[in-house]
């Protein structure tokens, strides 16, 4: 009888675990189907700010571009204001750079406005005789 009383009382102390098996288990699938649930939340929280972010970034770049008219559209790009100003100051940087090529480029090739300044004549090549008719000209006339 000691045996079949042991194995009652076992099976009796069972009971209780295996219902709170159950039970914990029950919880356990609420929590992780409110978790699924808090997930697709955020999930849709999350593509709503990435999708403002965008405009933001949209919006601040049309605004720096109508500052500086001078920067082409094409070079800049981002998805984040941050993406976005790095691009516009490797942008502006180009800008300037080929600006300051062709001014240089310009400098290099500007003719002064008007004649050149007037040289005496060479009178290297004259002879004697006609370096002293010359200069008796010149203080004549």
């Amino acid at each position: 009888m000691n045996e079949e009383t042991k194995e009652l009382e076992g099976a009796e102390s069972v009971d209780p675990l295996e219902g709170r098996i159950a039970e914990l288990e029950g919880e356990l699938a609420q929590f992780q189907q409110s978790m699924a649930v808090r997930e697709e939340e955020v999930k849709g929280e999350v593509a709503a700010l990435k999708e403002k972010l965008s405009s933001a970034a949209g919006k601040y770049r049309a605004l720096i571009l109508a500052g500086a008219p001078e920067v082409p559209e094409e070079l800049v790009k981002g998805e984040t204001p941050d993406e976005v100003e790095a691009s516009f100051a490797a942008a502006r940087e180009m800008v300037e750079k080929v600006r300051r090529q062709l001014e240089a480029k310009a400098q290099a090739e500007r003719v002064p406005a008007g004649a050149p300044a007037r040289t005496p004549p060479d009178l290297g090549a004259l002879s004697p005789s006609e370096k002293i008719a010359y200069a008796l000209a010149t203080r004549q006339g």
